[in-house]
């Protein structure tokens, strides 16, 4: 299957384009900083799913996902951060998408690691 027709990188790509949006708030003086670090971790997502679909086996493609989580986690963390120094007021719809894709990542490992075992 093409990671493009994967409903998790596609998800993937939409909460790149918002937190990209979203860090155009931010001030100057975190322009390298927590501004960087966000976009960072949220292209690291998408950008995992994809390296990991072409590698030549399923264990590889699974080792990509589970960094595509933990970059999902941190992407929460550098927001919580955000919000916590107040730059950011309401991410309740970021903190949702990303458990969503969070949720659909684990499925997609799941469901790997079954098709791997059979």
């Amino acid at each position: 299957m093409d990671y493009k027709e994967l409903v998790v990188w596609q998800r993937s790509i939409e909460l790149v384009t918002d937190i990209y949006q979203l860090v155009k708030c931010l001030p100057k003086e975190e322009l390298f900083a927590l501004s960087d670090q966000i976009k960072r971790c949220a292209v690291s997502i998408p950008s995992n799913i994809a390296e990991g679909s072409g590698r030549n086996t399923t264990k590889e493609f699974i080792q990509f996902l589970y960094i595509s989580l933990g970059s999902a986690s941190e992407l929460e963390t550098q927001l919580i951060i955000g919000k916590n120094v107040g730059f950011f007021n309401d991410l309740d719809v970021y903190f949702k998408e990303i458990n969503e894709i969070r949720r659909m990542l684990n499925g997609l490992i799941n469901s790997l690691k079954n098709k791997e075992n059979r």
